[in-house]
Parts: C-alpha cells; structure tokens; sequence
C-alpha cells in the first residue's frame, strides 16, 4: 500500500532544496527548529525527519548533535596525489581551516598500529588526536601514530601547526612513498562524538601509511571525514 506520507516527504524536500538552491537558505546557515519546520509544513515530527534524513543523505544538510540542523557548505576537494597538508589544502580553496589539538600521549601500540608502522609487539607510540573545522564545521576526526625513534620531544612542539612543517623544521625529515587506503565506515563512539553526530553516522575513513625520504615508515594517520564534508578527486597525469 502507498505510503500517504510520502508525497509531503517530497514537498518537503523540493521546498528546502529550492530554498538552498535560491540562496535564501545560505551555506553553513542553520535551519529552523523542527518544531517550527514542522508547523511550517503542517506535518509530523516523523515525516518531517523522515525528509531532513534524505536531504542529509544527499549531503545538502547536516545535523550536529544537541545543535540542529545545518545548510551544508560545499564539499572539500581531496587529492591525495597531492603533496600537501591539511591547512595549506583547506587555505588553497579559500576556505579557513582549523584544527583542535584533544590530547598528545605516549601510549603502548596496539597489534593493529604494530603493523601499520612495522614495529615489534609491545612497542611504544606517540598519538596524537585532532580535530579539525572548515569554516568554523567539524569536518574530521584524526588520529596520529608517530614513532618515537624518529621524533624526540615533539610531544612539547605546537602541534595545531601542520605536522608536515613541524617535521621538516625541527627533524628535517620529510615524505616520501605514501599508501591510502579509503574505506566508507560508521563512526565509532569516540570520532561520533567530537564531531558532534550520532554514533554510526556514515563516513569515510582514510588511513594514511607515510614513509619519508630514506623509505622508514615514520608515522600513521587514522582520518575519520564526516561522508557530506569531502569530495575524493584524482586526476593522474599522462
């Protein structure tokens, strides 16, 4: 039997995608509240959900918990052919960048990190995790496994700054051969959390292996990307 919601789910949609499209509803804008968008529409909470649910899915909004319903700004473009870092990526595409600095430890490697930075059982590494904003969003949760050996007292550096720099100015070592492995994924509790989604939202996950210029695997990188917040391109040369 026909669903006698469903022609207001789509009234729904078109009427909020027209008013983004129009520019009335700008770019990182908040949406009213869903009782008012609710009233707006004459319709249930559970209809009107059901429709912020499918404009999200098409990464035209977002909801951040305890915070509403949000016009999604345009996706960030991601390279990975690239040699950049994050600040220099976001600044290039005129965008601000952010980052936000949760805790920096040494830390005993798990067997999954053991292997990622081919280190014997029972080793140690420094982790570092991050969050990071574009355009005052919460767009990426970033964990970092360095191996100690190669970055001394890098625990007392600034590390908001780009890694990248921080590497070559303080230990004059710099990348060489990078592996990327991108994966779609649910988000776990902890990245759930500090991006201020619910805990499974969609993302994609990036896990970045990087040697530097002698071929040691120095460092690791666990990226967790909310799924509206990136666009993967790659154009590979003749």
């Amino acid at each position: 039997m026909r669903d006698p919601a469903l022609p207001t789910v789509t009234a729904i949609c078109r009427a909020l995608i027209e008013q983004i499209d129009s520019g009335l509803l700008s770019a990182g804008g908040k949406l009213p509240a869903e009782r008012k968008l609710s009233e707006l529409f004459d319709t249930t909470r559970i209809t009107l959900r059901e429709a912020l649910g499918q404009l999200e899915a098409q990464g035209l909004i977002y909801r951040e918990e305890r915070r509403g319903w949000f016009v999604s700004p345009p996706r960030l473009l991601y390279n990975p052919l690239v040699r950049s870092h994050y600040h220099a990526m976001v600044e290039g595409q005129g965008r601000v960048p952010e980052t936000e600095v949760l805790s920096a430890r040494q830390i005993p490697a798990s067997a999954a990190i053991c292997e990622l930075l081919e280190l014997p059982a029972l080793s140690s590494v420094y982790q570092v995790r991050r969050l990071r904003r574009v355009d005052g969003r919460l767009v990426l949760y970033v964990e970092h496994y360095l191996n100690p050996a190669y970055f001394p007292g890098i625990l007392d550096s600034d590390l908001t700054c780009s890694l990248t720099e921080l590497y070559a100015s303080r230990y004059d070592i710099r990348y060489g051969r990078v592996r990327f492995d991108m994966v779609p994924t649910a988000l776990h509790g902890e990245a759930a959390s500090v991006l201020r989604v619910a805990e499974g939202s969609p993302a994609l996950r990036i896990t970045r292996i990087n040697g530097d210029q002698h071929g040691r695997i120095i460092d690791c990188d666990l990226e967790f990307w909310r799924h509206d917040a990136i666009h993967v391109s790659v154009e590979v040369p003749d």
